[in-house]
C-alpha cells in the first residue's frame, strides 16, 4: 500500500522533529558565528531596534537582518538561551527535508523525494548544521528554491513537458525573484552572484540556445526588489546610504580578503564535502560521470545540479575566506547525485563500480576511528599532554571533563551501521544500503551531539564562558585580551555603555575608569599584559587567564 503524499510529509516532519530539535541547548554557542548571531539578536530584542543589526550596540553591517529577526523572535518565545538561537535552522532542517521530498516527488516520484530528504539529512554536516544557530541553512535553502523555480519556469518557456508544471510562468518567476530576494535579505547579494553565475554557464553550455521573456525577468526582478526592500530600502529612507554602503563594502573584502585563522589551502572545499557531507559525498561521484538518462528534464536537472555544485566550489575556493559553511550550498546537489545513483542502481540505467566499496569503507572508517577515539582521547589526555606544543591547547586539556566508555557508543553504532552497509553494496542491495549508511549517520551523529560535543566545547571555551556567566547582573565592563570573541558580550547579558570611553581597549587598561574591569586573554597571550599597572590577575584555568583592574 502506498502513503499518501500528507501521509509522507507528516512523517518526514515528525522525523525531522525528533533528529533536529532534541538538545539544542545542551552545550553553550560556540565563537565565533554562533555567538555573534546570537548576540545580536539579544541585541535587537533589547534595543527594540529590529530595522538594523548591532553587535556590541554598535553598528554591525557584515549581515542582512531576515535571520536576526527569526532568532529574535525565538528568544522571544524561548528565553535568551542556546535552544533559543538554535531553533531556527531546527525549522529550517524540518522545511529543507520536507522541501527536497516534494522536489524529488515532481521530478521522479515518492521514492526518490523520499532518498533525497534521507540523503541530506543523513550526512554528517548537513544533519549537524540544523543544530546549529549559524544563517547558512536559511540562506541555502532560499537560493535552492530560487533556482528551483527558476528551473521550472525554463521547462515551461522552452517546452521540458514530461514534468506537470500546473502554474504559470508569471508564477514561476515570482517564486523565484521572492526567494532570491529572501535569500539577500538573509546574508546578502552573494546569493544573486551565485545564482546569475550558475545560469550564466548553463547558457554557455546550451550554446544560449535558452530562452526566457523578457516581461518575466522583469517579474523576478520586481519581487527580489520588493523583498529586499523591507530592509534595504526602509534602512535607506530611515537612516541614510551609510550603513547599506558599509555592508556593500564588507561583502566586497569578503571575497578579497581573509580573517585571522580563516586561510586554508585552495581544495579546502573539495576536502571539507568529501568528509563532511559523506557518505553522500561518495554515492555522488558516480553521478558526475556519464549515465543512461530517459528524459529530457531529467537529464537537464542533473545538468542544472552539476553546475551549481561547480560553481560553488570554484567560487569559495577563489574566496581568501575559507570557512566550512561557506560551500554548505554544494550539499543540495551532492545529496540529490547521491539520492540519483541510488535511483539509476535501482533501474538497472548505471553499472556499479568497485571502487565505491573501499573509498565508502576508508572515509566513513576514518570518521568511526574519530568518534569511537574522542573518549579514549579524553581520558588519557594526561599521557598525550606533554607531547601537545602548543601552550593555550596543552592548558585547555586540563579541563575537569568526565569521559566514560558510553560516550564511545555513537563511534560503535556509526561502524557497526558502516559494516551493515558495506556488506550490503558488495551484494548490490541498494535499499538496505542506503538505510544503514543514511540511517546509521543520521542516528550516530544524533547521539555525539548529545554526548561528545558538550564534553568538547569544555576544553575550547567552558571556562572563559562560566567566568563570563558570573558577571552577569554585576555592574562592570568585561573585555578579552589578544583574540577575538563575543561571548563576553552573549554571556554576560551586557547592556549598552553609557560612557563610549568602554569602547577603547586603551582606556579600559590605562584611564580613569569609571567601573571595574574585567579581562579575559589566553596563556600565551599574557606576557603581552603583565607589566600594565593596577591590572590584577584573578586566576588561571584551562588556558584563560582571568584579570581584574578596580577604579583608581
Amino acid at each position: 500500500m502506498q502513503l499518501s503524499n500528507k501521509t509522507l510529509i507528516g512523517l518526514l516532519f515528525i522525523a525531522a522533529i525528533i533528529l533536529f530539535v532534541p538538545f539544542l541547548g545542551n552545550v553553550h554557542l560556540f565563537d565565533w558565528d554562533e555567538i555573534n548571531f546570537a548576540e545580536s539578536s539579544r541585541e535587537m530584542i533589547a534595543t527594540g531596534d529590529y530595522t538594523r543589526v548591532y553587535i556590541d550596540f554598535q553598528p554591525f553591517w557584515e549581515k542582512p537582518p531576515l535571520f536576526f529577526w527569526l532568532q529574535s523572535l525565538s528568544m522571544k518565545i524561548f528565553g535568551v538561551n542556546e535552544f533559543a538561537a538554535r531553533f531556527p535552522n531546527a525549522i529550517c532542517g524540518i522545511a529543507t527535508l520536507i522541501v527536497l521530498f516534494l522536489c524529488g516527488k515532481k521530478l521522479f516520484g515518492k521514492k526518490f523525494g523520499l532518498l533525497w530528504a534521507l540523503a541530506y539529512a543523513g550526512s554528517l554536516f548537513p544533519n549537524m548544521y540544523f543544530k546549529s544557530g549559524i544563517i547558512d541553512p536559511w540562506f541555502n535553502l532560499f537560493i535552492f528554491l530560487s533556482l528551483y523555480f527558476f528551473i521550472l519556469y525554463h521547462w515551461k518557456r522552452n517546452g521540458f513537458d514530461q514534468v506537470n508544471l500546473n502554474r504559470s510562468l508569471t508564477a514561476y518567476a515570482l517564486l523565484s525573484g521572492l526567494f532570491m530576494g529572501l535569500a539577500i535579505l538573509t546574508k546578502g547579494q552573494v546569493a544573486l552572484m551565485i545564482f546569475l553565475l550558475v545560469m550564466g554557464v548553463y547558457l554557455v553550455m546550451n550554446r544560449f540556445r535558452f530562452y526566457f521573456g523578457g516581461k518575466h525577468v522583469l517579474l523576478f526582478l520586481l519581487a527580489m526588489v520588493l523583498v529586499t526592500f523591507i530592509w534595504y530600502g526602509y534602512e535607506t529612507i530611515k537612516n541614510g546610504p551609510w550603513f547599506i554602503n558599509e555592508f556593500l563594502k564588507y561583502q566586497y573584502r569578503l571575497f578579497t580578503t581573509h580573517d585571522a585563522g580563516q586561510k586554508g589551502f585552495f581544495g579546502y572545499h573539495f576536502v571539507v564535502i568529501l568528509i563532511g557531507c559523506f557518505p553522500a559525498s561518495v554515492f555522488a561521484i558516480r553521478s558526475f560521470f556519464k549515465t543512461k538518462t530517459s528524459t529530457l528534464f531529467e537529464q537537464d536537472f542533473k545538468k542544472w545540479m552539476l553546475i551549481l555544485f561547480w560553481v560553488v566550489l570554484i567560487l569559495f575556493s577563489i574566496v581568501q575566506s575559507r570557512i566550512i559553511h561557506y560551500s554548505s550550498l554544494a550539499w543540495f546537489p551532492i545529496t540529490f547525485l547521491a539520492a540519483y545513483t541510488f535511483y539509476k542502481w535501482e533501474r538497472n540505467e548505471t553499472a556499479y563500480k568497485k571502487w565505491l566499496l573501499p573509498l565508502t569503507a576508508i572515509i566513513g572508517g576514518i570518521i568511526a576511528l574519530l568518534l569511537i577515539a574522542a573518549p579514549i582521547i579524553g581520558m588519557n589526555l594526561d599521557k598525550i599532554e606533554p607531547y601537545v606544543k602548543d601552550k593555550f591547547a596543552r592548558a585547555n586539556m586540563e579541563a575537569s571533563v568526565n569521559w566514560t566508555f558510553l560516550d564511545g557508543l555513537p563511534g560503535v553504532f556509526f561502524i557497526l551501521m558502516l559494516i551493515l552497509g558495506l556488506t550490503w553494496l558488495k551484494k548490490k542491495e541498494y535499499a538496505k544500503t542506503r538505510i544503514a549508511l543514511f540511517g546509521g549517520t543520521a542516528i550516530a551523529v544524533f547521539f555525539a551531539m548529545a554526548l561528545i560535543v558538550p564534553k568538547v566545547e569544555r576544553y575550547s571555551q567552558g571556562a572563559a564562558v562560566d567566568f563570563f556567566e558570573e558577571r552577569i547582573g554585576e555592574d562592570c565592563y568585561v573585555h578579552v585580551l589578544g583574540y577575538k570573541s563575543y561571548a563576553q558580550l552573549f554571556y554576560t547579558r551586557t547592556t549598552k555603555h553609557e560612557n563610549n570611553n568602554a569602547y577603547d581597549q586603551e582606556w579600559l587598561l590605562h584611564g580613569p575608569i569609571d567601573k571595574p574591569v574585567y579581562f579575559v586573554t589566553k596563556i600565551n597571550k599574557i606576557q603581552n599584559y603583565k607589566d600594565i599597572a593596577g591590572l590584577q590577575e584573578l586566576y588561571r584555568k584551562n588556558g584563560f587567564v582571568f584579570l581584574k583592574r578596580e577604579i583608581p
